[in-house]
């Protein structure tokens, strides 16, 4: 091997070794901002939830669920390895905001500006009418609006595989199928009873028409097993947007009365 080869090969493997080195300190650094970003999220729907009173009970329900993210996105934050699960942190703590803001409007208080949609909302729709049903001996209600009957809020989206428009709802009992990643036995007869012909809805056009679209051959909304809140293209609204880093949304610690932009 001649001094010419042994030359090459050594400038190969720098060049090698220098692309490596760089790569991880870029992948290192990509992960530290969207930690970053994470922990900014994580702080703003902190110090909405630590200071935000309801005064009714849909407004105390909506906190409470805006604290369970909070506390799962902290859950979350101290596991987070990856971009990936850090950009999770964020997207939970994002989901929280948006029961923030339901609590608010529940209290007739500025709700704060717009939210960009969560993946799967625009496709659920949202409730645009009162319905009382009964489906198997049980009472349920859906509203557009927030009551002491229908005190559970959902930001509307896929679970495990069905769009549930967002809304006021008497219960929250979409959660099990949320948990488990499938529908139990009757819950077509509720979405029929519920939702069947609502405008606005992923179901105006009727219950069995949205199904066939939303749910495909298999028919039974168990294929989404993540629930689908923030699969896919989600994470792409979160970061580096109108809401990502540049100025503060909620800011926190301002005692639920006004908003730092």
């Amino acid at each position: 091997m001649d001094l010419v080869t042994i030359v090459v090969l050594l400038a190969i493997v720098a060049g090698v070794v220098w692309l490596v080195r760089n790569r991880g300190a870029g992948q290192a650094k990509q992960l530290e901002d969207a930690k970053a970003d994470a922990r900014r999220w994580l702080e703003r729907l902190g110090g909405q939830v630590l200071n935000l009173v309801g005064t009714n009970e849909a407004a105390k329900q909506a906190i409470a669920d805006a604290s369970e993210r909070y506390n799962a996105a902290g859950s979350q934050m101290e596991q987070a390895k990856t971009q990936a699960q850090a950009r999770g942190v964020t997207e939970t703590a994002y989901e929280g905001l948006y029961y923030v803001r339901a609590a608010r409007l529940a209290m007739d208080m500025d709700p704060g500006p717009e939210l960009p949609p969560l993946p799967g909302q625009a496709r659920a729709g949202a409730v645009t009418e009162d319905r009382d049903v009964d489906v198997e001996g049980q009472s349920y209600s859906a509203s557009p609006r927030p009551s002491d009957r229908n005190s559970h809020y959902y930001p509307g989206g896929n679970v495990a595989g069905r769009p549930v428009p967002a809304g006021w709802y008497s219960e929250p009992w979409w959660k099990p199928a949320l948990v488990a990643g499938a529908w139990g036995l009757g819950s077509a007869l509720l979405f029929s009873a519920m939702f069947s012909g609502m405008a606005g809805s992923a179901y105006a056009d009727g219950y069995s028409d949205a199904m066939a679209a939303d749910m495909g051959a298999g028919g039974d909304g168990s294929g989404d097993a993540g629930g689908g809140d923030f699969g896919g293209d989600g994470g792409s609204d979160f970061g580096g947007g109108d809401f990502g880093g540049g100025g503060d949304f909620f800011g926190g610690g301002d005692g639920g009365g006004g908003f730092d932009f």
